[in-house]
Parts: C-alpha cells; structure tokens; sequence
C-alpha cells in the first residue's frame, strides 16, 4: 500500500512538473511582458561598442544587396562602435511572420523593412515598435540634428504624403524608405496592332475591350495577334492591390479607419462577376495563377501587365533583369502608364513601398544606435543609389532635387542598363502622380483585409479556370470562407489602428494558440486525474 501512494505520488509529481514545464515554454513563447514605451536618454553614449540587426528584403538584385552592404560600410566608418548585422529576405511575408515569431521569444530586430499594415500587428498588446516621434523631433539626434554625424534630410525635407503613411494612431511609427505604386506595362505594338489607339490613361472598358479582342484565334487554334498558342491578354500580378483600388475608383467601401470592414459589399460582387467573365474567354489571369506578368510581356504573349514601378526592370524588349531565354524574346514598344480607371478624371492609385521601423530593447541606448542607423537610410549617397536600382522614387525633397537624381531621370534611355528606359518612365509616373496615389488604413488586422481582398479576386479565377461560369459563382459564400479564413470577422469588433490600454488585438501567433490549447489540456488531464483519484477512495472506504 505505501509502495502504490509512492507511485501516485510519483504520478501527481510528475503532472505537476510537467505543467511547469509547459507553463515555463508558454511563458518563453508568447508570455513575456510587453515593453513599456520608449523613453529617450538625454544623450547617446557613444563611448559603448553596439551590434545591430538589419532585416532587408531582396529579389535577386544583386546590385540592391551591394547598396545595402555599402550604407552599413560607411555607417560604420561614421559610427565604429556600432556593427549592423545585414539578414536578407526576398520575400516581404518572410520578413513579417519571422518577425511575428520573434515577438513571442523577444529577438526581434533592431531595424527592419516592412510595411504599416504589418507594424500594427506588431504593435499588438505592447510597444514591440518605437514610436520615433520624440526622436525625429530631437535637436542633436533627430532629422537634421546637430549631434547626428551624416548629412541627412531635415524634417522638412521629408515628403509628406510619404511620412504620414508611416503614422498608426496619429503617430509616427516608422520612416518610409522607397516609394512605388503599380503601373501597366503595355505591349503598344500589339495594341495598335489590333485597330486600337493607346489612350494617355487607361479605362477599364478599354483594357477589357482590347483583351477580348487579342483572344481571335485562326483555323489552327494559333492566336492571330502573335501566331502563338499561348495568350494571356490581361495579367495582374498583385490582385489585393487590383481589388483596392478599383474599390477607391468606384467610391465603394473597404474599411473603415478604425477597422471596421467593408469588403464584402455589393461593388465588389460586381466587380468579381466582371472579373469572371473575363476569365471564362482567357483574357484575364493572375500572377499566382498563371506566372510573372513581366515573362508573358516580353515573350509576346500579353497586352497588358500590371506590376509595381519596382518591377521595371523587369519589363520590356530590353530589360536588364530578362527571366525568359532570349528565343523567346518578342521584340515590341513598351508604353508605361497608370494603371485602368474607372474615371480618367480622377485617377486614383495606390502608394506602397517599404518603410523602416526600429524595434523596442530593454537597453534604451542600443534603440538611440538603431535610430541613427535608420536615418542613415533617409540619407542621399543610399536614397539616390536604391532608387535607381528599380523604378522607386527617393521619399525626401533633398534627393529628389539633387543634382545626381535630376541628371538620372534626364538621361532615361541612354542606356538599358543603369539609365533604362522603361524604369526611368515608371519612376516618373510616380512622381507625376503623386497627388493622385492614396494609402489605405492601418490597424492591427489590416494586413489579413488586405490578403482577403486579393483572395476574392484568386478564388474567382480558378473557380472559373476549373469550369465555374460567372453565373454560377456564390459570391456570398466566397465571402464567408474569405471572412473565416482571415478571421474578419472579429475586426468588427475592434476599435482603432492603436491597442488601447494594452488590450490585445487581431489574433495570436499559431504557435501561442498551439501551446495556450495545450496547457488547457494539461489542466484538465489533472483535475480529471483528481476526479478518478477522488471516486477511487470513495470506493475503498465502502
């Protein structure tokens, strides 16, 4: 008998360390204390050595990597006690979920590249992101401060349509780095080709009317425009960014600014239907879909490709980053315009680009080494350098008006490398456009409206491309699977792109739900070891 209570008890000790244990790793994962707000030190103490993380996204542009690693070289010759450690992505999303990860075991980033719509999950339940507002405005270590040994923007030489888009709640949250927004790369050739004459902005109507007709086929099943047999007139290539914006042409709903979404309305059922029928003849496809815009262009097999202006080099008889072997190559004139508009009156196109935000530390000096390395960022010798990579626009006055980016843009076309024509036309689209370009709201859950949006539009594609008609999609259903997978509806009943009062916002990293549902599993198996332990004496004392 003593040997069995030995053993229960050995059994209940164990469940109890066992609890521990996966109270312990929950604790590690998810459980730890947000920070409290950043609080600036009087000064930087500049006698103390600091390593910085640098999180950087990256296509295969080689010569991006080399900018990158050249702005760390000479912030480090102007700071030798600071070292920034470089870690490459080529994905955006990469960046975000291992960021997410990192959140829950505390080793985030220093800096890192990313979006608004991304930052305010990171916000969620804690200041993880510094707000930069008492620092941009700080006399010595600010834009333009006397203590800050580069010559940077001030704050006044910052663009503000791009600054504002780095605000969450009224605040400052991040520095913009590039700016791009998306542009048609159009096979003018083939346009002209077909009867057509290439308007200064496109419609709609036009590129749906012009699609149309590139799917004529001749007796032996070849395409007549390109005596081909493949034809994809239409390929969009960033479909969440298709949707949005053809929901601010049309004046139809979104979100609100405090998260409130409007998605899932009568304008965008229309729009999907159009976007159906279109499918269902061949002449509109997607980037997940189908393949990159930018091959299908250049290989003779596209009218029409939306991309950002970052993609430029992409595009063309004779870009400088082909993806296709150079048989396959079509040669044609490459118009650059904005993307079709429902009223040419009032264009209406989104700004994006990455932006730069710095990460919270328990150390407040290492965050004041992560700032200045952000700025440095805002300086002209990296400004101008990036920008010319791709089809970007420098987000200050200062490298804007420089003499080396204005004698840039003049040289458009003297090359197809360096001075490429097509992606000098698409940088100056941005900038004649500016005012025209519009960023859509930032709160915790703005990232997942966002992929929703360009989800309706996939699901209505392969729905079609497996045999579904227009007729027969059921919208309301795509928009309840949509609402559910990206769980919005729990938007609705969230308040404001700020957590307030440290309340938690938008839904946990899978893997904190994953441990949180399996420390409620612990505690039930041991009241329910309790439970039989209890029934079992009862038993013996009859």
């Amino acid at each position: 008998m003593r040997r069995r209570r030995r053993s229960v008890a050995g059994r209940a000790g164990f469940a109890a360390v066992f609890l521990c244990v996966c109270a312990a790793w929950l604790a590690g994962c998810h459980g730890r204390e947000g920070y409290a707000p950043y609080e600036m030190p009087e000064s930087f103490d500049e006698t103390r050595d600091y390593e910085i993380t640098f999180w950087a996204k990256n296509d295969t542009n080689k010569t991006q990597t080399e900018i990158y690693e050249q702005a760390i070289a000479g912030f480090e010759t102007l700071y030798p006690n600071i070292t920034v450690d470089l870690r490459l992505y080529t994905d955006y999303g990469r960046i975000y979920n291992d960021v997410i990860t990192n959140i829950a075991t505390d080793t985030t980033p220093n800096v890192c590249i990313t979006y608004p719509d991304h930052i305010a999950t990171y916000l969620t339940g804690s200041d993880n992101v510094v707000c930069l507002d008492e620092l941009a405005a700080d006399q010595d270590y600010g834009f333009g401060g006397g203590k800050v040994r580069f010559d940077g923007p001030s704050y006044d030489e910052l663009i503000p349509d791009f600054l504002d888009e780095c605000r969450i709640g009224g605040r400052l949250y991040a520095l913009p780095y590039m700016r791009s927004t998306e542009a048609c790369y159009v096979n003018k050739t083939y346009v002209e080709a077909l009867g057509y004459t290439l308007p200064d902005v496109l419609t709609w109507d036009f590129v749906w009317e012009v699609s149309e007709a590139a799917m004529a086929q001749d007796a032996d099943g070849n395409y007549a425009l390109n005596g081909q047999k493949v034809m994809l007139p239409f390929i969009y290539k960033s479909t969440d960014n298709m949707m949005i914006q053809m929901l601010r042409q049309k004046g139809a709903g979104y979100s609100t600014d405090d998260g409130q979404t409007l998605l899932f309305n009568d304008t965008t059922a229309a729009l999907l239907e159009e976007i159906a029928r279109h499918t269902e003849t061949g002449a509109f496809s997607t980037f997940k879909v189908s393949g990159y815009p930018a091959n299908f262009l250049n290989a003779g097999q596209c009218v029409f490709a939306v991309d950002s202006t970052a993609g430029a080099t992409w595009m063309g008889t004779d870009a400088p980053l082909l993806d296709i072997s150079a048989d396959k190559l079509v040669r044609f004139e490459t118009a650059v315009l904005p993307v079709p508009q429902f009223d040419t009156a009032h264009p209406q196109m989104i700004s994006q680009g990455p932006s730069v935000c710095v990460f919270n530390k328990k150390d407040p000096q290492e965050v004041m080494a992560s700032w200045l390395f952000a700025q440095y960022l805002l300086t002209n010798e990296v400004q101008i350098a990036y920008a010319q990579t791709e089809g970007y626009v420098p987000v200050t006055y200062k490298a804007l008006n420089s003499g080396a980016y204005q004698e840039y843009l003049a040289a458009g076309g003297w090359d197809n490398g360096l001075h490429y024509d097509v992606k000098i036309r698409a940088a100056k689209l941005l900038l004649d456009h500016v005012d025209d370009t519009f960023v859509t709201p930032v709160f915790a859950g703005s990232a997942s409206l966002r992929d929703a949006a360009g989800q309706l539009v996939e699901n209505t594609v392969k729905s079609v491309r497996r045999g579904q008609t227009a007729e027969q999609l059921d919208i309301e259903a795509m928009y309840g699977e949509t609402a559910s997978l990206y769980r919005l509806d729990q938007l609705g009943a969230q308040r404001g792109g700020m957590p307030a009062g440290g309340e938690e916002l938008g839904r946990l990293p899978r893997t904190s739900v994953i441990l949180l549902a399996s420390l409620a599993a612990v505690w039930a198996l041991i009241l329910l070891y309790a439970v039989v332990r209890l029934a079992k004496r009862k038993r013996n004392r009859r």
